[in-house]
């Protein structure tokens, strides 16, 4: 209290050197905010002793008979308790307050959430650093030995107006194998609020919202890294392009959604579509040379369409079931197109006595399919109008990439939870192996290529959350090859790795 007191009296006493001109009026000013807090601290002494008073009455006071009577007895009067706890405590409903608000003209804008969220990493494996990279495909997992700032995340959330909400994630993270340090801008975009008919907009930089794991920011993650299938068809960033996206909640009994999208084809977020030479350079789709594309038409872009529905099968068990299907052109030639079709499960149940959300037992997985058709590439005429069957280098093939993840979360005690996961990818389609120079080509078989064989992963977790705004996780990856592959150094790899995360603002806590 004496500390409280001598802030606000040094905040007002500095106040008062800006407005008061003479010495008389400096004193004159502080000997009213000395009132003003003598009269605070009275109020304060009242309210306790009525709150002694109110307990020992409750406490004291035998119970009292109830008697009949045919009159309406008077309203209770609320107790000191209830007083405290109406003026202490929102109101049920009351909207959440703002952060940051500021009226222009007519409408007021609105900052609801701002929070930086902070992921870092610390492990071993038994496979190098520069495999080790391939082996963890995606771009926020922890992919090197020793430690890894897998991602910081800085999030604005707020309202527009009463028709648009916005929403921007800025990102930084050190590469862990050049150390060179990375800033994104992760997504910024907008949504409506008031369209009708059940539909919604959304608009800018944005997650495509295929299945359940691309749409999630890293620190949504029950796991520490991405599953195999994800980064091996969305890249190591996932899949995010700037675009638009229509929703429709449907009118349909249960809960269900359908989405339609549309996004850029281009970019090193768009790995199975046009993506860019420096991806092509770093992470080839079957060896396959990149053939730069411009947009010519609407069939250059990347179309999204997702249904997906939620039910509850009982008070304590939720189940929620969707499809996704992509359709784009790649970087392969003007005849490249991409197909990408995949299915996602949640299942959840939580009793209804949990206590703050334990127990609980949640399971996920996703099933995918990439159709890359990669299109005849040419030693001249890259056109391919001017071109001779002799000059045909590359001939027109379909490879085929699919695979699934599954895993088990288990929320067995307060703050405590385990769980395990388990990836498999293969394909089909031999991938090839280019020489420029030479206007050679040598068949790599798809079991040889680090980037498309057929893997394994097994994934046990244990997650220790201290509160809603923290988290501790121990992961052991063991990772299998159906080939030996020179460059994992043998037939798998084990890595175990810790990872730290907190968050600092008004971010929503985590969720099961």
């Amino acid at each position: 209290m004496k500390t409280a007191l001598f802030g606000l009296l040094t905040f007002f006493i500095c106040c008062s050197t800006v407005s008061a001109q003479t010495l008389e009026e400096r004193i004159k000013l502080l000997e009213e905010t000395l009132s003003r807090q003598e009269q605070m601290i009275r109020e304060q002494h009242k309210l306790i002793e009525e709150m002694k008073a109110e307990m020992n009455r409750l406490t004291s006071s035998p119970p009292q008979k109830v008697t009949e009577s045919k009159e309406t007895p008077p309203p209770p009067k609320p107790s000191t308790f209830e007083k405290v706890k109406e003026v202490l405590l929102p109101k049920e409903g009351e909207p959440k307050k703002d952060i940051f608000s500021y009226q222009v003209g007519g409408t007021t804008m609105r900052l609801i959430d701002l929070s930086l969220d902070v992921l870092v990493a610390a492990g071993a494996s038994t496979v190098r650093d520069e495999p080790l990279g391939i082996l963890q495909g995606g771009g926020h997992d922890p992919r090197k030995r020793g430690f890894t700032v897998q991602n910081v995340e800085l999030s604005f959330m707020g309202a527009v107006d009463p028709y648009f909400n916005a929403e921007a994630h800025l990102i930084y993270f050190l590469d862990p194998i050049t150390g060179e340090s990375k800033f994104e801008l992760e997504e910024a975009f907008f949504t409506t609020q008031k369209l009708p008919y059940g539909l919604q907009l959304k608009g800018g930089q944005f997650f495509t919202e295929f299945g359940m794991i691309n749409p999630q920011h890293p620190h949504q993650w029950q796991w520490q890294d991405a599953p195999l299938i994800n980064t091996r068809l969305f890249g190591p960033d996932g899949m995010r392009a700037p675009g638009a996206r229509l929703a429709w909640l449907t009118p349909l009994p249960w809960f269900s959604e359908v989405y339609f999208g549309v996004q850029n084809a281009s970019g090193e977020t768009m790995a199975s579509f046009l993506a860019n030479d420096e991806f092509f350079k770093e992470r080839p789709i079957g060896g396959r040379p990149f053939v730069n594309r411009d947009v010519r038409s609407l069939k250059d872009l990347v179309y999204l369409g997702r249904w997906t529905n939620s039910w509850d099968l009982s008070n304590e068990i939720t189940l929620k079931a969707g499809l996704s299907g992509l359709y784009g052109p790649n970087a392969t030639g003007p005849g490249g197109r991409t197909q990408i079709y995949g299915a996602d499960l949640k299942l959840k149940w939580r009793p209804t006595n949990h206590f703050r959300g334990w127990p609980f037992l949640l399971f996920e997985s996703e099933i995918m399919k990439r159709d890359y058709r990669a299109d005849r590439f040419f030693d001249s005429g890259p056109d391919g109008i001017s071109a001779t069957a002799d000059d045909i280098l590359l001939s027109k093939q379909t490879l085929k990439d699919w695979g699934f993840y599954a895993q088990l979360l288990w929320g067995f005690r307060p703050h405590w939870a385990a769980g395990i996961r388990f990836d498999y990818a293969t394909g089909s389609g031999d991938s090839v192996d280019v020489d420029f120079l030479s206007g050679t080509v040598d068949i790599l078989r798809r079991n040889q290529d680090p980037l498309r064989n057929n893997r394994y992963r097994i994934s046990p977790l244990l997650a220790w959350h201290p509160t809603e705004f923290s988290r501790f996780r121990l992961q052991y990856n063991y990772d299998r090859f159906s080939k030996r592959i020179h460059e994992f150094g043998g037939w798998g790899a084990h890595s175990l790795w810790f990872g730290v995360e907190f968050m600092l603002g008004a971010h929503a806590a985590h969720k099961y």
